[in-house]
């Protein structure tokens, strides 16, 4: 029997993203799943004062115990004999901090703490053939909030895991991307379609803040995706248009208007603000993109605004590029 409990998976979207795949690993050894409470608050005040602790580290002890505690009483209550934990097969955890939590709270719960080394004799190299031969979804951190920004700063890595855009876009290998391509996977599986799940490396995006002001009045824009300035921080005037495409005298900078985005991409927007908090599908906008500038490797910021600015303007705006690697699942 299977119980899934991680409250101190961050953010709420990687946590749906594991249940999937737990959900469908039960499905496949045909056992029973029960879904404990993500009651993240009570493990937030569980693990307070010990943010800054490191991997394996003195955090690691008190959410094993909190998580352990929990599952314990979930056997007893159903009065099962014994209890394990996936942990167990984790090289990023410490195994004798494993038996130790386990072996306490079995013996408060009168049960059998189950905790053999799946580590030893190449067993994780194993643990990832056998994955890998399954297509299971494979996180590469430990699930906190705490540990995945130790790890990507370590990493020196932007945690694009906590990026949530104002418009519920999904961006690209962002969480929600997984679960859609996931979701896919088990949707294959049941039509018995043949797939295959390969990695690509490419050059992602993702964008901090964005805007733009005429006389020190904020004008409602929106950014294309891959847009980028040299700086933060860009100032001058629309020097010129060609066509529908018009270019400030400064850092490359471009801009259309509402109407044009709507005629490119198809869509009936009336205002900026209903573009910035439900934009189209990443896609659609870098078709968008590609339409403007016939330059794949194009990074210049492109605006969209309802009308081009005759004035003086000023842009704030911080984004990120950087190389990646994603998943993406084709048939076969």
């Amino acid at each position: 029997m299977g119980f899934f409990y991680d409250p101190n998976i961050h953010p709420y979207s990687e946590y749906q993203l594991r249940l999937l795949d737990v959900k469908r690993s039960c499905q496949i050894l045909e056992i029973k799943l029960l879904i404990g409470e993500y009651d993240t608050e009570n493990w937030l005040d569980t693990v307070r004062g010990f943010e800054n602790e490191p991997e394996k580290g003195a955090r690691c002890s008190v959410c094993f115990d909190r998580r352990f505690e929990i599952t314990a009483q979930k056997a007893n209550e159903l009065q099962e004999k014994s209890f394990t934990s996936t942990l167990l097969t984790s090289p990023k955890k410490s195994l004798k901090q494993l038996r130790q939590a386990g072996d306490l709270l079995a013996k408060k719960y009168q049960l059998e703490f189950m905790a053999p080394d799946f580590r030893k004799a190449s067993g994780t190299q194993e643990q990832n053939i056998l994955a890998k031969k399954d297509a299971l979804y494979r996180q590469d951190y430990c699930g906190c909030i705490f540990g995945l920004t130790m790890q990507r700063e370590q990493q020196q890595k932007l945690a694009d895991e906590l990026f949530s855009p104002l418009s519920q876009q999904i961006q690209p290998e962002s969480i929600e991307a997984r679960i859609e391509l996931y979701e896919q996977r088990w949707h294959y599986e049941e039509e018995n379609i043949s797939y295959k799940i390969v990695k690509e490396r490419f050059l992602n995006w993702r964008q901090t803040y964005g805007l733009l002001r005429v006389k020190k009045e904020t004008i409602p824009a929106h950014f294309l995706p891959y847009s980028t300035i040299k700086n933060d921080y860009t100032r001058g005037r629309i020097e010129h248009g060609i066509g529908e495409l018009f270019y400030m005298n400064r850092d490359e900078v471009k801009f259309i208007t509402l109407a044009h985005y709507n005629q490119l991409a198809r869509t009936n927007y009336r205002q900026i603000i209903e573009l910035i908090f439900n934009s189209p599908s990443f896609q659609t906008e870098l078709e968008v993109r590609q339409k403007l500038i016939n330059n794949p490797y194009d990074l210049s910021a492109i605006l969209v605004v309802k009308q081009i600015p005759t004035q003086k303007l000023e842009i704030l705006h911080s984004s990120h590029i950087y190389s990646d690697v994603k998943e993406v699942i084709y048939e076969t």
